[in-house]
């Protein structure tokens, strides 16, 4: 029988994840106005089955997403940083795109994606900010003015970077959403960099 620390030791994990598309989108989404970096949306729908040896907890079945950013420059060198949320709604997945570039502009994305692919533009509440993690990464979520955005769970807290289950509400419709923060210029700290390959370390 597994003694209570041993959970959080370092280990390898294996395992397999399996998604089965729903819907698929084609065109990409630029980041920002120069064309640099590109988001696609490319299976906002899916069936998703994870298979763990660690834990039997990291077995489980539920919905999926799958997207692609790419860009031909270091994110950092343009962007403070984003928001990110994608929830699903009666009508199929709403995603919410929120970045702030360097040279204070913002480029807000809202999208609509149906069972059948179709995508449609959805307007945007203002960003609400939500309480800082422990490594005080302040992420936010567009939601509407008369409400306030409640944190369900945090799901992931580094000094960069920090993942909620987030409920808000766009335009009267009332969301669980999956939400994810990026915080560019503390990516860009050489310290944090010191960090990364503990965090994220990359092995065959």
């Amino acid at each position: 029988m597994p003694w209570p620390g041993q959970r959080w030791l370092p280990k390898r994990v294996r395992g397999k994840i399996v998604l089965r598309p729903e819907a698929f989108t084609t065109e990409p989404h630029s980041l920002d106005y120069e064309g640099h970096h590109s988001w696609l949306p490319r299976a906002p729908i899916c069936q998703a089955s994870v298979e763990c040896d660690v834990f039997p907890e990291g077995s489980w079945t539920g919905r999926g997403y799958h997207d692609i950013n790419f860009g031909n420059r270091p994110i950092e060198q343009d962007f403070d940083g984003w928001d990110w949320a994608r929830g699903d709604a009666d009508s199929g997945t709403q995603i919410l795109y929120d970045a702030r570039l360097r040279d204070g502009r913002r480029r807000r994305i809202g999208l609509r994606i149906s069972a059948e692919g179709e995508v449609a533009p959805v307007d945007i509440p203002e960003r609400q900010p939500m309480k800082a993690g422990f490594w005080g990464v302040r992420g936010g979520i567009a939601c509407d003015e008369d409400y306030q955005p409640i944190v369900v769970r945090a799901l992931e807290d580094t000094p960069f970077y920090s993942r909620a289950l987030v409920q808000t509400t766009v335009t009267g419709t009332r969301l669980t959403m999956m939400q994810e923060t990026l915080d560019c210029n503390r990516l860009a700290n050489p310290v944090v960099r010191l960090m990364l390959p503990f965090k994220m370390p990359r092995r065959a």
